[in-house]
């Protein structure tokens, strides 16, 4: 399985994080990510947002700048938003930038993860 670098705790810099979040793309992206918080999103989540080659752009700025985590699961990739690690270092920063973001951005890929992930367990049952 291939492996997906992250930046470490120490090596996340405020100037590459407010660049990666100076685009409207990517603050849809961090929008849904926040509103599904407990569980990770899958690439197709965010297709009502962009293209699939604009996506992997965009979440890899994203992931460069350590906003977000990537993990590969078979052929998937399930991206989470790294909150806790991102609070620890810029208290406050991630619930400015939200509060700035309209609600419901993002909310139709919400529905559609919820479905989805009742699909996936119900397979596995």
């Amino acid at each position: 399985m291939a492996t997906i670098s992250h930046p470490k705790l120490d090596q996340i810099a405020l100037a590459n994080v407010l660049s990666a979040l100076a685009d409207d793309t990517r603050l849809a992206i961090i929008r849904f990510l926040a509103d599904c918080e407990d569980r990770q999103a899958m690439c197709g989540s965010f297709l009502h947002i962009t293209t699939k080659s604009n996506l992997t752009y965009h979440v890899g700025k994203l992931r460069e700048a350590g906003v977000v985590r990537v993990t590969p699961e078979g052929t998937r990739r399930l991206i989470s938003l790294r909150r806790g690690e991102l609070d620890a270092l810029f208290p406050g920063l991630l619930d400015s930038i939200l509060a700035g973001i309209p609600k419901g951005t993002g909310e139709t890929a919400l529905r559609e993860l919820a479905a989805e992930h009742r699909e996936v367990a119900a397979a596995s049952n």
